[in-house]
């Protein structure tokens, strides 16, 4: 974020240096690529948490999408007013439980139509499963063996509760 303000500082000066610079960065910008690039780079879309090895989804802010549940249409951020984490089931429905976290973790079964876009990298492969975050960033993305998914509960969301 600093660096982008710093540039866009430097970008405001009104000598002839600065005047070419701003007039190819405006040709760039006429390009789709650098464009969407730059907007993600402006908008703080291309945060990426290093939260180790796996999906490009990982450690990146989730989509706001149009999911499909059994309760209706509705958009993931929507999931996000609560300020509660999600663990958002695009598998089978029911395949996930999560009883020893579900005081603190929403769970919720869904469908998701469409390609996975991501502003600052593009399209991914869709995942099974996504832990989000209340800020929304992705927290683990998993599929059917769930692999992970406890440590990560646990490290994001405290220990699991005890009967």
């Amino acid at each position: 974020m600093l660096r982008n303000t710093m540039a866009s500082i430097v970008l405001r000066r009104e000598d002839e240096r600065t005047k070419a610079l701003r007039d190819t960065i405006a040709e760039l910008l006429g390009m789709d690529e650098p464009r969407r690039r730059f907007a993600a780079m402006m908008a703080g879309l291309d945060i990426h948490y290093d939260l180790g090895e796996g999906h490009p989804l990982l450690g990146r802010r989730m989509p706001d999408l149009d999911l499909v549940t059994e309760n209706g249409p509705l958009r993931v951020f929507t999931l996000l007013h609560a300020a509660r984490p999600v663990l958002l089931n695009l598998g089978e429905p029911g395949a996930i439980d999560i009883p020893s976290w579900a005081d603190r973790v929403q769970l919720v079964d869904a469908k998701y139509v469409g390609p996975w876009e991501l502003p600052a990298i593009g399209t991914v492969t869709a995942p099974t499963a996504v832990l989000i975050r209340p800020d929304g960033y992705v927290a683990w993305v998993g599929d059917r063996t769930q692999v992970g998914l406890a440590d990560a509960l646990a490290t994001w969301f405290g220990p699991p509760a005890t009967a």
